[in-house]
């Protein structure tokens, strides 16, 4: 078997948002009628020591090259306050970047961001982390999957709404939630899943404090292998300590039909 080149340096493609590259098209296509296609093997290995900043409007394209921490990125751990292995300015894209392991805080979203066909293959502490302040702002999941979240694979701090489509999960304690206790608090926070593929185990798709006007709203979903993975649950969100899971299921908030989700 042929191993992957080794590129050890700093990466910096910052490309215009007319350049996304072929394989997001294609990949992109191929999601369209059911869940994350599978990724192509990543092209090289790439190790980074510092955090990628993409700025504002600008488009990162990864080319499938798989990115890994080491130095302040390479922990590996749960711990919180990690630094991302990539933070987006307001208006940016990243796009067909596989995040390896060590994964640190993946990707943090300082405002409106698209995270097209990136694929954690270990999240770390999270795999996105969501802090823009605009309530009208919107972050985008399209296409990709995460793999081995040992807890969140998307956390939502900020404001606005995220939209996760055309996405597959594995092995995860919760897909997304609406922070339960973040010095913010209260602020409201959206949620769309559309199109996503969840594969026991799993915990929870979503989770929304209900006490802050939070929504999540469902469609096209499918769970592989447990009937019982919690769809949304329901928390009282704090401004200090830890929320309460006061409930789950379909709500006004929480809004899907028990009836369309596809179990397999």
């Amino acid at each position: 078997m042929t191993l992957p080149a080794i590129r050890f340096v700093r990466p910096r493609k910052l490309l215009s948002a007319l350049a996304v590259s072929a394989l997001a098209a294609a990949t992109m296509a191929a999601t369209a009628a059911g869940g994350a296609a599978d990724a192509p093997p990543p092209r090289a290995d790439v190790p980074v020591d510092a955090t990628i900043e993409v700025g504002a409007g600008e488009v990162f394209d990864g080319n499938n090259d798989r990115y890994f921490g080491v130095g302040d990125l390479g922990d590996g751990g749960q711990g919180e306050d990690q630094p991302a292995m990539f933070e987006l300015a307001d208006g940016a894209t990243l796009s067909d970047v596989v995040i390896g392991a060590p994964a640190a805080d993946g990707v943090h979203c300082l405002g409106a961001c698209t995270l097209r066909n990136v694929v954690w293959e270990d999240v770390g502490e999270d795999a996105a982390t969501f802090k823009g302040e605009d309530a009208g702002a919107t972050m985008t999941i399209e296409g990709g999957s995460a793999a081995r979240a040992e807890d969140k694979v998307f956390q939502h701090n900020g404001a606005g709404t995220v939209i996760i489509r055309n996405f597959a999960v594995s092995g995860f304690g919760k897909l997304y939630r609406a922070c339960g206790n973040c010095g913010n608090n209260p602020q409201e926070r959206h949620v769309r899943l559309e199109n996503v593929t969840a594969t026991a185990p799993g915990g929870s798709l979503a989770g929304i404090n209900v006490n802050y006007g939070d929504t999540a709203t469902f469609s096209g979903i499918t769970v592989a292998g447990d009937r019982e993975m919690e769809i949304c649950g329901w928390y009282e969100g704090v401004t200090d300590g830890e929320p309460d899971h006061v409930g789950s299921g379909p709500s006004d908030q929480c809004k899907y039909d028990p009836d369309d989700i596809r179990y397999e």
